[in-house]
């Protein structure tokens, strides 16, 4: 487990891939994956639950901003959402045995888990998410922004590697439903000893933070941050965090490597 943990943090992590959606490479898809596993970059995805419970490779809640269709993803199953097209390019929607298929165990895959906050965690499809991670033969890890999420996946499949997802939770549209003291737990991560979680990702924006560099120091827990694009970010992850999940360069390119 240690071993495959090392490998996902030994390179920089693409940010849902290495897309340029200006170029016909939206985030998410096949063809920003491709690129990825061509640079030999870790890889992030995103997953979202569809109505008949599949994981589809997708970061929003909703169609409108990303693909040719609207509405929300968990109202329409499978077999439809992978016949939607991309807004530019040439992909379609896919699912996660698509993205386990054409990755093979290239390079390491960090998979995020969309929680859509209900109070069952929406245990069903955690399951049938860390069953699919556990039966990769290659280095997989998931993690999210929902601790109930990451309790069901410590339950299911203790050995799938797992990580917390998190930031500084200031008051905001992305935490309406959280009281201060909710807040407060997340963004110092007191419920580790409950997830008991592999490794942390938080928001670079956010870096340093007590609860994160407690964890980093005193319990080891490996840190990856989010989301770098700029100098002044690769310096403070340099400082705070052990790999970073980039987008919008090339992070060998910027250190000078060829």
């Amino acid at each position: 487990m240690q071993t495959d943990l090392e490998t996902i943090f030994a390179r920089p992590i693409a940010h849902r891939g290495y897309h340029d959606a200006d170029n016909g490479m939206m985030e998410n898809t096949p063809t920003a994956i491709s690129r990825a596993i061509e640079k030999n970059f870790a890889i992030e995805v995103d997953l979202q639950e569809t109505a008949d419970g599949e994981a589809l490779v997708f970061h929003d809640y909703t169609l409108d901003r990303l693909a040719e269709g609207t509405g929300r993803v968990i109202d329409f199953p499978s077999s439809e959402l992978v016949q939607i097209h991309m807004k530019t390019g040439t992909d379609s929607l896919w699912l996660l045995q698509d993205l386990l298929d054409l990755v093979d165990g290239k390079v390491p895959l960090v998979i995020e888990i969309k929680s859509l906050m209900r109070r069952d965690a929406q245990g069903d499809f955690v399951r049938r998410v860390v069953d699919q991670v556990s039966s990769y033969r290659g280095p997989a890890c998931i993690k999210t922004f929902d601790p109930d999420m990451l309790s069901h996946a410590r339950r299911f499949k203790p050995l799938v590697l797992r990580g917390i997802v998190a930031d500084g939770a200031e008051p905001g549209p992305d935490y309406t439903r959280y009281s201060r003291t909710d807040r407060f737990i997340l963004r110092h991560l007191l419920h580790v000893p409950r997830t008991r979680p592999h490794f942390i990702s938080y928001g670079v924006k956010d870096l340093p933070k007590a609860g994160p560099s407690f964890f980093r120091s005193v319990f080891k827990l490996p840190l990856m941050t989010w989301t770098v694009k700029t100098r002044d970010q690769r310096d403070i992850a340099s400082r705070y965090a052990d790999q970073i999940v980039f987008e919008g360069f090339d992070p060998d390119a910027a250190n000078g490597r060829t």
